[in-house]
């Protein structure tokens, strides 16, 4: 599914580390489909007419009558729970593992002392056999706090429903018949949740029902949310320490004109992982069990494959989906060649020469037409590297950025710092600042591009005023200053899909290319995609192309929901965010 990148020659290491890999992606695949087939094959035996022979412990060991329907539940229950450890087994998790293996055993013991059909039987023991043999190839580490906080689900599903159901049969005794206990009432409550009837009996069949499925649906819950809790991958708080920041900067500084967003490593909540020679590294930042990364890996070419090998290491070790972000050709070339994954074109970058732009000609009249409107307005610009801003200007910028925001939110992962105007942490940043009658009115940030570049971090202006080419202004004045700040090349908005638009635009494009484009103008409402292409355009940019890197097609989906999420685009509902982390 490679599209543009050809991956070269891989070293012997990486040879071996993706056979590696490979093997154990091999093993995890099979062993994962057993698992599903065992599953769906113990719960068809108690559902196909064909295929059951009913538990039937009541009449062998003597147990009451009820013991065959709970059999069944708890049956049924293993081979759903079998079905769910699949994803878990899929990324080779530990926890996964033991699961299965225990869920294995109880099933075949109850296929034989149950007397189920031969096919489930066999299939359970063929997979409990494969797990024992390949127990080495799951080592992925669950999340540290996910055991207490997948019991904590647990007794608070089941306390809740068991709590619901109870107060529901205490409050309605006009419904019951023969005037049950306080003791049946709590043995109803009790069993409803695993689906059992229990010695209350009812004179309405509506409220039968409605307590059966209400505490089915609590025990239910408990199952999926106790599984997801248990088997879900850690997603630690990501924080760049000082000594990690001190040694990613020396990395800029000595190969920071690799990649325009190199500098975006230094954002405070990503985490990082070097090369066992510290001569490259790899940023990331783990957001609902996938790792991204941005951009190439930092740090001299030569030892990007130990970055890249050490960062694979770790989402294995932890059951992470390693996905990298806006990499670029040369980047996606090591990333395919020394870790086995595969790349997607996923847009391009506008990069300007400095050297060459002007407002002359016809191509800029559009721009040239945009800056003399809004100069003739009353507005002006002032063009400074961040340290020779004075401090308290500094803190008023910061201050007016967050009240046009509206609020702590912040969009941009790949291409952008999350701080603004900080003259301790990138005094070599550029500030762009528009004013109208002393007034701050918009504001460029830049972040260094190397020594001799920009890369744009930060395109703001003040909600009052209306989009009548005060961005045009900023970026062609910024442009006009960069020979005296000794800059040769600046790296401005990322168009995503760009060569869809631009394909779907030409004449004689086929109906696929004009729907995918009609479709990428459709999204535009809700996300900047045509129009960032159209502004970008302005001022005739260089179109470097940039791609993402994934591991399988089926996790393209997960990464589509990470990156939304770590752009500030949307992803998992915010609630279900402070649910996860509340536990």
């Amino acid at each position: 599914m490679t599209s543009g990148v050809r991956a070269d020659r891989p070293t012997t290491a990486a040879v071996e580390g993706r056979f590696a890999r490979f093997r154990g992606r091999r093993v995890a695949r099979v062993v994962t489909w057993a698992a599903r087939v065992a599953g769906l094959l113990t719960v068809l035996s108690l559902l196909t007419p064909l295929l059951r022979r009913r538990l039937q412990p009541a009449t062998w060991f003597g147990l009451p009558p009820e013991a065959t329907l709970v059999g069944a539940v708890v049956v049924a229950t293993l081979g759903v729970g079998l079905m769910m450890l699949a994803t878990g087994l899929r990324r080779r998790k530990r926890r996964a593992w033991q699961l299965a293996v225990v869920a294995c055993v109880l099933l075949v013991v109850s296929h034989i002392v149950g007397r189920h059909a031969l096919v489930p039987t066999i299939v359970v023991a063929v997979l409990l056999a494969g797990l024992l043999l390949t127990r080495r190839e799951f080592t992925a580490l669950p999340d540290p706090v996910g055991r207490l906080a997948a019991l904590r689900v647990v007794v608070q599903m089941l306390l809740g429903g068991f709590v619901t159901v109870f107060l529901l049969l205490l409050v309605r005794p006009s419904l019951l018949a023969g005037g049950p206990s306080v003791e049946d009432k709590l043995a109803q409550a009790g069993l409803s949740l695993v689906g059992v009837s229990g010695p209350v009996e009812f004179r309405a069949g509506w409220f039968d029902d409605l307590t059966a499925v209400l505490g089915l649906s609590f025990g239910v819950a408990a199952l999926v949310l106790g599984g997801y809790f248990l088997l879900r991958s850690s997603e630690p708080r990501p924080a760049l320490t000082a000594e990690e920041g001190d040694r990613i900067r020396e990395l800029l500084t000595r190969h920071g004109k690799a990649d325009s967003l190199g500098y975006f490593a230094l954002r405070r909540d990503k985490s990082v992982v070097f090369s066992s020679s510290g001569k490259a590294a790899v940023a990331y930042r783990v957001v609902a069990g996938v790792a991204l990364a941005s951009g190439d890996p930092l740090g001299d070419l030569e030892a990007w494959p130990g970055a890249i090998t050490e960062f694979l290491a770790v989402c294995r070790r932890y059951g992470w989906v390693p996905a990298v972000l806006g990499c670029s050709e040369s980047g996606a070339r090591v990333w395919l060649r020394e870790g086995g994954l595969d790349a997607l074109e996923l847009g391009d970058e506008a990069v300007v020469d400095v050297a060459t732009f002007s407002l002359q000609g016809r191509s800029m009249r559009t721009v040239r037409q945009a800056v003399s409107r809004i100069q003739r307005a009353g507005y002006a610009t002032t063009v400074r590297r961040v340290r020779d801003v004075p401090s308290e200007e500094l803190a008023q910028l910061r201050e007016l950025v967050s009240r046009w925001r509206g609020g702590p939110a912040e969009r941009g992962f790949s291409m952008a710092l999350s701080r603004v105007a900080d003259g301790e942490s990138d005094p070599a940043g550029v500030l762009v600042v528009a004013t109208a009658e002393d007034e701050v009115r918009g504001l460029l940030q830049f972040v260094p591009w190397g020594d001799d570049g920009l890369s744009l971090d930060l395109m703001i202006r003040d909600p009052a005023v209306p989009d009548n080419g005060l961005n045009e202004l900023l970026i062609a004045d910024l442009l006009g200053a960069c020979r005296g700040l000794g800059v040769d090349r600046v790296s401005l908005n990322f168009a995503v899909f760009r060569s869809a638009l631009e394909r779907g635009e030409k004449i004689g494009a086929g109906p696929v290319a004009r729907l995918w484009a009609r479709l990428l103008r459709t999204a535009s409402r809700w996300w900047q995609i045509d129009s960032l292409y159209r502004f970008n355009t302005r001022f005739g940019p260089a179109w470097v192309p940039r791609f993402l890197v994934f591991d399988a097609v089926r996790d393209l989906p997960r990464i589509a929901v990470a990156a939304f999420e770590a752009e500030g685009y949307g992803g998992r509902p915010p609630a279900l965010l402070r649910f996860l982390r509340r536990t």
